[in-house]
């Protein structure tokens, strides 16, 4: 647990230093991340991005602790409730199902595919 809790702390600080090396970037800068993108990663690098996405949204909860944001407000309590019981693993299992299972859908974010494929149904579960 404490070597847990010390890869998440050294990801959150390198994700920290990387941001403000490189100031303030502007939404053309970001790269989107497709499902082309996904196909061709290694396990390896989904499951990098996929900390990264968690990192951010436990960096908003916890910036946020003190007054945490409504549903109107954010897509966060929506996305924690969404995913409930999953696991890295389990998502990315279940985006590389769903990209081989729609190789004419490439192109399509993997962040939607997570919300509208993962999310949205787990809400369902978990109102």
């Amino acid at each position: 647990m404490a070597m847990k809790r010390s890869l998440v702390s050294a990801v959150l600080a390198a994700c920290l230093v990387l941001m403000m090396a490189w100031g303030t970037a502007r939404a053309e800068d970001i790269p989107l991340v497709t499902g082309e993108h996904w196909t061709r990663s290694s396990e390896q690098v989904k499951k990098a991005y996929l900390v990264g996405i968690a990192n951010v949204i436990q960096l908003e909860r916890a910036y946020a602790a003190a007054n945490p944001p409504s549903e109107a407000q954010s897509t966060l309590p929506r996305f924690g409730r969404g995913l409930k019981g999953q696991t890295l693993d389990s998502v990315r299992e279940a985006l590389d199902a769903w990209y081989a299972a729609h190789p004419d859908r490439l192109q399509r974010p993997v962040l939607e595919t997570i919300w509208f494929e993962m999310v949205v149904p787990g809400l369902q579960k978990n109102p």
